[in-house]
């Protein structure tokens, strides 16, 4: 059975940093797309990052972009999320997801993905 399980979301002053890892398991062939999707009370669910994982292509939302940084370990099976100068809107449920079939996924679209983590809360204080 596959699995994505998150890790490392928490509280954190603004201006501060984290660093998010979703850790693959039950994979005979790894997913070659793995996104990071959040979700606050009241609203949707919105794409933040993406990475293909075979060529380490990458995708970022406008707020990610300069401050959130995605990359992979194929070794670890683990992608990582790493988010600095922290903002209090970045406050939700962070959730990692895949693609297993299928091309290249429009990172926005959480229907886009098969997968899915229990998600990491991030809550950022300002």
């Amino acid at each position: 059975q596959v699995r994505l399980v998150e890790s490392g979301g928490g509280t954190v002053q603004a201006g501060g940093s984290l660093r998010l890892a979703c850790t693959r398991s039950g994979y005979t062939d790894p997913p070659a797309y793995v996104a990071w999707f959040r979700q606050a009370p009241g609203k949707e669910r919105e794409g933040v990052a993406g990475i293909n994982t075979l060529i380490a292509s990458k995708w970022y939302a406008e707020p990610a972009k300069g401050r959130f940084t995605i990359s992979r370990d194929n070794v670890q099976m683990t992608v990582y999320l790493q988010m600095n100068s922290l903002k209090s809107e970045d406050t939700a449920m962070y959730y990692c997801a895949a693609r297993r079939w299928g091309g290249m996924p429009n990172f926005r679209d959480p229907r886009d993905f098969d997968t899915w983590g229990q998600g990491t809360q991030v809550t950022v204080s300002s």
